[in-house]
């Protein structure tokens, strides 16, 4: 405990709260600049202070960033994200997105929440851990991973690389009010093609029209989706949905008058434990009369609470005098991944409000970001010692 304490205590605040805004003020948007700038900056930033980071290229220009505090086996992975989501139509914004505005113990910008926030947080823990006790029994491993808000191509490209290999824990820093959130809903996305045959517009007769098949199927959708959230439902997750976020039908460009040869509909689908995703896609596939193709499967996952991970995690708040609080997630993260391909025990457990990811004005609570690199700081050491 005495040691956890140190650690916790070794944090520095004004560390935490400028590497944080620097972070802010590097566009790390994609498609755009991407994330070279951040790990440019964050990879300099490590080296100078004695730490010795190292890159793995995921695709041209997208890097993953790691550092290690100590070595051997039966470690700890510090994991966050580098890439932010486009900040839109930046005259929406009361703060330039990229500016680091702090405003009433806010910083605002897009990323503070999602998830730089919770970054700076790993780094200051990172290094708090280094200044207070210099090395630990077990290895710290940062992981600051490119692509979470796409295809989370990062968490694959380093576990296939087995850079979590010999690791027996993560902690993930995605922005959950700090809650301690160990059940993760699955992911699915899906396009389904709904087909047809050209004709004229003024006779319709003579084609077959798709875009009609495309849109009963959405509204037969609504009625699958109530009955599996009459069946599935889950405490700290809630229900599963079944969300069309694209629908597709066009001749061409200016084709106004013409019946098109195909329409097009994609699903993003939310899962929970309990619901597997081979049946529920057969289920799709059997009411849409079409052939469904699997863009993205990313399972349900959960961590026993009983986990020495979790424990840590309860200790170390409790040693900061914060309240236990569990919670889900609500979408996937790389820590889906981190679970469900390496079997990982992983903790969700982030600042920054659950809602506020990818919204205009986004912002995070300064204190809360200190606050949780103290806990970072006092649950790495705890764990791992």
């Amino acid at each position: 405990m005495e040691k956890a304490l140190l650690a916790a205590e070794a944090v520095e605040e004004r560390e935490v709260v400028d590497l944080l805004r620097s972070l802010v003020r590097i566009p790390s948007h994609y498609p755009g600049p991407g994330e070279e700038g951040v790990v440019a900056f964050l990879e300099e930033y490590l080296r100078e202070r004695g730490l010795h980071p190292f890159r793995q290229e995921v695709t041209p220009g997208r890097p993953n960033l790691m550092a290690d505090l100590g070595e051997g086996e039966g470690g700890l992975i510090l994991e966050g994200h580098t890439d932010v989501v486009t900040p839109g139509e930046e005259g929406l914004w009361r703060h330039p997105p990229y500016a680091g505005v702090v405003e009433g113990g806010r910083l605002y910008g897009r990323g503070a929440c999602d998830m730089k926030g919770g970054l700076a947080a790993l780094v200051g823990a990172l290094l708090a851990v280094k200044r207070a006790l210099g090395h630990l029994k077990r290895p710290l491993r940062l992981a600051a991973l490119a692509d979470e808000e796409g295809m989370m191509l990062g968490v694959k490209a380093f576990l296939k690389e087995g850079l979590a290999r010999g690791f027996r824990g993560a902690l993930v820093a995605e922005p959950e009010e700090m809650e301690i959130c160990l059940w993760q809903k699955g992911a699915l996305r899906l396009k389904l093609p709904f087909l047809g045959k050209m004709a004229h517009g003024a006779m319709p007769y003579a084609g077959e029209n798709p875009i009609p098949k495309a849109a009963r199927f959405i509204l037969e959708l609504e009625a699958l989706q109530l009955e599996l959230q009459e069946t599935f439902s889950h405490p700290f997750l809630g229900p599963p949905y079944l969300t069309p976020t694209q629908v597709l039908a066009s001749a061409g460009e200016g084709q106004l008058n013409v019946i098109p040869v195909q329409a097009e509909v994609v699903l993003d689908v939310r899962t929970v434990p309990g619901l597997d995703h081979g049946e529920l896609v057969a289920r799709i596939q059997a009411l849409a009369e079409a052939e469904v193709e699997v863009l993205e499967d990313r399972p349900p996952v959960e961590t026993p609470k009983e986990d020495p991970l979790v424990q840590a995690a309860e200790e170390a708040l409790k040693l900061l005098g914060l309240p236990l609080r569990y919670g889900g997630v609500p979408g996937a993260t790389d820590g889906t991944f981190l679970r469900a391909w390496a079997g990982l025990p992983v903790v969700v457990m982030g600042p920054g409000g659950k809602t506020l990811p990818h919204q205009v004005d986004e912002w995070v609570d300064l204190e809360e970001v200190v606050q949780a690199a103290r806990v970072y700081a006092a649950l790495a050491v705890l764990y791992l010692e």
